[in-house]
């Protein structure tokens, strides 16, 4: 089935030289079936090229998904018109007293600043607790999680951890890894990572892949919470544009590594991580279709319920 996306968003151009199918509102509605609700709370200041890059990993699935847009109210965007945010995201007010099947909460370029000076987004996370089945976290994101959920505070790294590196695959028998190989690789573009001791207070919390970059890939057990701590996301060229910014502008920037062939930044960099960012997202959705009521308005019984069972199979071990 294809992605059901806002009628004129900028993607869709691009999905479709890419032969991924998006439905326009119009004719999705004359479709008799419920597509699975997603939300996106966008906090990246490319909007229309994070819009592309998760939308182009969700159109993966062979389920219907309707994407709904979220900014936060208290940030100004400086790298998309006003315009195309009016007509294609809401602030949290118009979600507040919805529910959705999923939430994906990007990452955001202010690793200095604390988790607590954005209001917002613990207002969102705590929102999603009882209104959204399931919600993956991104990069910065998954680290906000994780503190404000559990009290992880990140470490600010000696240096930027810049680059695709591998991760091993510590469960392969979970549903959300399941047909990952036991190496995969992941980009990473961050100044901080969780501090893995606290993260071991937290039986709950199971490491599904890690590396040399730390825990990549973290979930509860009901999967109602899911860390992604790099970006599955990124297309071939998005650290290359990266690294290419920051040189013209002059400022400090290694090569990242793992990426250029010969680590010459004039090549094509190597696409590696591609089939396993779409698969990710294929069995999350996967999953999420399994799980969720045909109606919206059960999903907080249901994620009480799913709670309960993960607990009682915590208790048996």
């Amino acid at each position: 089935m294809p992605i059901n996306i806002p009628d004129g968003l900028p993607a869709k151009k691009i999905l479709h030289e890419e032969r991924i199918f998006a439905l326009e509102e119009e004719v999705a509605e004359r479709q008799e079936i419920r597509p699975l609700r997603v939300a996106i709370l966008n906090l990246m200041p490319t909007k229309i090229e994070t819009e592309t890059q998760i939308l182009r990993l969700i159109s993966k699935s062979p389920l219907q998904v309707s994407c709904d847009f979220m900014r936060v109210s208290t940030h100004e965007a400086t790298h998309v018109s006003q315009d195309h945010l009016v007509k294609f995201y809401d602030t949290f007010d118009s979600f507040a007293d919805k529910n959705y099947d999923g939430l994906i909460i990007t990452g955001a370029p202010v690793e200095q600043m604390d988790f607590e000076d954005v209001d917002e987004l613990c207002g969102i996370i705590d929102w999603s607790q009882e209104h959204v089945l399931s919600t993956m976290y991104l990069c910065w994101g998954a680290m906000a999680g994780l503190w404000h959920l559990y009290r992880i505070p990140k470490k600010q790294l000696g240096s930027k951890l810049f680059g695709v590196f591998p991760q091993r695959l510590c469960d392969e028998y979970n549903f959300l890894t399941n047909g990952f190989d036991e190496v995969h690789y992941m980009p990473h573009s961050r100044h901080a990572a969780i501090d893995t001791n606290e993260l071991a207070r937290h039986p709950e919390l199971h490491v599904l892949s890690e590396g040399f970059s730390g825990p990549a890939i973290i979930a509860t057990a009901d999967f109602h919470e899911v860390y992604v701590t790099g970006h599955f996301e990124y297309g071939r060229d998005t650290l290359s544009d990266e690294f290419w910014r920051d040189f013209h502008k002059g400022l400090p920037i290694r090569l990242p590594e793992n990426y250029f062939p010969d680590d010459n930044p004039e090549s094509q960099p190597i696409f590696t991580w591609r089939a396993h960012a779409n698969l990710l997202y294929r069995n999350w959705l996967n999953w999420v279709y399994q799980m969720t009521p045909y109606d919206l308005d059960l999903i907080p019984q249901t994620i009480r319920q799913l709670h309960a069972d993960a607990d009682g199979m915590v208790d048996k071990f």
